[in-house]
């Protein structure tokens, strides 16, 4: 058992639930149970909509510097329980501890750059070109925010929605993923203590998932939905939302290329690879998918990811000198052995890696493969785990197909010394963010998102509070 709370979290009180259920929290590291969660029904998914709704118009008419104040106290409470967050997300999720605590400085920077926001938000005034009238235009809370999270980065997904929900003046229900819920419920109580009041942040977890997210959906009193998760699960919810003409957000599906020409740093096209491939043990959806090397250096570049890959200490997430932990559940393991059986079966070879081990937990080692062909299906699905295969490419226009050749444009990836070449490569790839010549493009003060099947709105920067508000505009005389 952990000492983090492990009730619902509803108009600022811990409740068990109506149905009186829990939901095993499993620490992948040994598949153990590492504590239990209230399972919500439909019930108390709406009694979490009724204190959103209670409370948001104290809380949009609470002045911006006051909701600033609040959030800036957020940030400073969770770099307080750092530590304790860190070891808290590498039990539950499995991710190496170096990673996590990453995550947690990562998660805490939103409430610090949306604290900054909370008192930017600015309205426009001009003139009508007929000149009949003034248009006057002021952005308001969009209102009640359902924000649906997965497992992967269990805190920096919920801090993305959190912080711009509340700067924008809204109220929220936030249904964290079941694989990875204390998180979840470890920020709501920091959330209580910095001054958030009752009702305007919720947190539920369900096992009847479908049917709780579609009573709040249904809810009209609901009007924006903040999900992220799979581009599949994304369509069903669009649909959903759709009945209600609900405002939605998505962060979706990715499938990254990483692109690395002759002329690249050779050196820093390695490093990079290894972030943007192994951040979270490339279960992210960020996560470099494809790599690319340019003929003239492709067997060089493979092979020394592959001596990087090899020397990975592969443990429990807990353990201080670990590289890689496990996948987050058994699921994912199998589905990373039929990729890497189906390459390999295809003609693709390993460097390294490639045969999981047999034991507790849910571990698979890195992995580098190389002659893949086009038609195994890594080539076309997302890998979602430490699992890189190096494709090779002859020519630019060559680079920029393979790169485009998926539904999916989240992120890429481009190295090379030409500064033009980088430039006009990332401006034809079809992405809503290129990393050049760097392996890690998340940044709280940067408009996260993606385009194509990658999903719609963006997360961060400026943007990502207005995704929270609604452009009002008023025509005036005077």
């Amino acid at each position: 058992m952990t000492n983090h709370p492990t009730d619902l979290f509803i108009n600022g009180a811990w409740a068990q639930g109506s149905s009186e259920k829990r939901i095993a929290v499993i620490n992948p590291s040994d598949g153990t149970v590492l504590d239990h969660v209230a399972d919500a029904d439909v019930g108390d998914a709406i009694a979490a909509v009724d204190a959103a709704a209670a409370a948001l118009p104290a809380w949009a008419k609470t002045p911006a510097r006051q909701r600033s104040e609040i959030l800036r106290r957020c940030y400073e409470l969770m770099m307080r329980d750092s530590e304790d967050l860190a070891r808290l997300i590498s039990l539950e999720n499995g991710k190496a501890l170096k990673d996590a605590r990453g995550e947690v400085a990562y998660a805490a920077e939103f409430f610090r750059w949306f604290a900054e926001e909370a008192v930017r938000i600015n309205g426009d005034l001009s003139a009508a070109p007929s000149g009949t009238n003034r248009i006057l235009v002021q952005y308001q809370p969009i209102g009640v925010s359902l924000l649906i999270t997965p497992w992967n980065f269990p805190a920096a997904m919920a801090t993305r929605k959190i912080a711009p929900a509340l700067a924008a003046g809204c109220t929220c229900v936030l249904k964290p993923a079941t694989e990875t819920p204390l998180t979840a419920y470890a920020v709501a109580k920091l959330l209580a203590e910095a001054g958030v009041p009752d009702g305007v942040v919720n947190v539920i977890t369900s096992s009847k998932t479908s049917a709780v997210v579609n009573a709040m959906l249904e809810d009209p009193r609901v009007r924006k939905l903040s999900f992220t998760g799979s581009t599949e699960v994304g369509r069903i919810l669009l649909r959903k939302a759709a009945d209600q003409i609900i405002h939605c957000s998505m962060e979706l599906g990715g499938n990254a290329p990483f692109v690395v020409f002759d002329d690249a740093d050779l050196d820093r096209a390695v490093d990079g690879a290894m972030i943007a491939k192994m951040r979270n043990g490339g279960e992210a959806c960020t996560a470099a998918n494809r790599l690319y090397a340019q003929r003239g250096i492709a067997e060089a570049f493979a092979s020394r990811l592959a001596e990087r890959m090899a020397a990975m200490k592969v443990g429990a997430g807990v353990e201080p000198t670990t590289d890689c932990g496990p996948l987050v559940n058994a699921a994912a393991v199998s589905k990373i052995t039929e990729l890497v059986g189906d390459a390999v079966a295809k003609g693709g070879r390993a460097l390294c890696g490639g045969k999981r081990d047999e034991g507790v937990g849910f571990f698979y080692p890195p992995t580098v493969l190389v002659d893949v062909p086009p038609h195994a299906k890594m080539a076309h699905e997302e890998i979602f785990g430490p699992v890189a295969p190096v494709y090779v490419f002859d020519t630019e226009d060559e680079a920029v197909k393979l790169a485009n050749d998926t539904e999916y444009g989240l992120v890429a990836y481009v190295y090379t010394r030409d500064l033009a070449r980088g430039l006009r490569v990332s401006e034809r790839i079809e992405a809503g963010m290129v990393a050049l010549n760097r392996g890690l493009v998340s940044d709280p003060a940067a408009p996260f998102g993606g385009v194509k099947q990658s999903g719609l709105g963006r997360e961060g920067a400026h943007h990502g509070m207005l995704e929270f508000m609604e452009a009002k505009y008023i025509a005036a005389e005077w």
